[in-house]
């Protein structure tokens, strides 16, 4: 395989170049393996507002027929020709003029059938098919696994293919954990994931297993935890049906370690005083735990900083007594840099102890 072959960007870095391709009207088409988030990766670029105003509109090219492109022939009784009646998925003139941009976007473009790649040549390069033309602010967006992915896949013709700008997507563990943190995805989760980074992604063509990790089936188990009657045998077989067996064991194991541990709220509250588990993975999950509870404080307390202050310098208490150095150092990372908490070193009482333990370390690791 070739460097170019093998040249591929995590979703955060797409998001980038995604942005720059579409203001220079340039259509794109993205590859990557199942769940790895490339249809999320467009519905938060036109939530950004990086485009301005903008919509999406996903459609689902495996399920098109040549005619939902082309359009349907209707006769033109008057004068006596044949005329073609647009998609309704397709936007009209009048619907463009509400926004800044609109992005389609042709997911599992090649799932679709030959003729339904054939019918989108034109409309692709030059914005229009038959007798409908796409608004000028109408950006085009394609998305497929590739064809090493084993699933339902054509081989894309070279005329269609050279009217893309193609990037290949894949994932990655520090591009995912502020997505994760942004959409509230359940610390067990995240604290396992941060803890065996590995398995966020261990999709594998060649296996027989229907179930596989992703960060879409990551998504699901969060969903999952977060159920509140939800028991152990339930969640064991539904993130065993979601991320593959071997996986579910190690998160389930994670999770009883992680159950042990005290609650994060009163960590922070300075009600907790000693941590008597070690496990590795569940002062993971308790750092996670912790920066949620510190990041939903600090939105509560605004008008209270020195209170918050107070719940954070507990934060960095606790760590400097009952984690080892490196974990110590992650959770003041991930506090800073993920859920970007800001503290205030002045207003810290134990910032000083802190930082003559530990600040050559947090330096040392934001350099890398």
């Amino acid at each position: 395989m070739s460097a170019v072959d093998a040249r591929t960007v995590t979703v955060q870095e797409a998001i980038r170049r995604v942005t720059l391709a579409l203001k220079c009207d340039r259509p794109l088409f993205l590859w990557g393996p199942p769940g790895v988030g490339k249809s999320e990766l467009c519905q938060y670029i036109v939530d950004s507002g990086e485009l301005g105003k903008s919509k999406l509109i996903d459609i689902r090219a495996s399920l098109l027929d040549p005619t939902d492109v082309r359009g349907f022939p209707a006769p033109d009784v008057e004068n006596n020709r044949m005329i073609w009646l647009p998609p309704v998925d397709f936007p009209t003139e009048e619907e463009a003029a509400q926004y800044d941009t609109i992005v389609i976007l042709f997911d599992e473009l090649n799932s679709g059938a030959q003729s339904v790649m054939a019918a989108l040549y034109q409309l692709i390069l030059n914005k229009k098919v038959g007798q409908y033309v796409l608004p000028k602010n109408v950006k085009i967006v394609a998305a497929g696994n590739r064809e090493s992915d084993k699933g339902v896949t054509y081989r894309m013709p070279t005329p269609l293919a050279n009217r893309f700008v193609h990037l290949e997507i894949r994932a990655d563990f520090e591009a995912w954990l502020p997505w994760a943190v942004t959409n509230k995805i359940h610390e067990d989760v995240v604290g396992y994931i941060s803890f065996a980074k590995a398995d966020l992604f261990d999709f594998d063509p060649r296996s027989s297993g229907h179930a596989f990790a992703t960060p879409r089936a990551w998504t699901f188990v969060s969903q999952f935890c977060n159920m509140p009657d939800i028991t152990d045998a339930e969640l064991t077989d539904l993130v065993a049906g979601t991320v593959g067996e071997g996986i579910a064991v190690k998160f389930m194991n994670h999770r009883k370690f992680a159950k042990d541990m005290p609650l994060p709220a009163d960590i922070l509250a300075g009600k907790v005083k000693e941590c008597k588990v070690k496990e590795i993975s569940a002062q993971y999950a308790l750092t996670i735990g912790m920066c949620y509870e510190l990041q939903d404080s600090f939105e509560k307390m605004k008008d209270d900083v020195d209170g918050w202050h107070k719940l954070a310098d507990n934060f960095f208490r606790f760590m400097m007594d009952f984690f080892p150095t490196e974990m110590t150092v992650m959770g003041c990372r991930v506090a800073i840099n993920q859920y970007n908490l800001p503290f205030q070193p002045d207003k810290l009482k134990h910032f000083d102890e802190f930082y003559d333990r530990f600040g050559k370390y947090v330096a040392a690791s934001n350099e890398d």
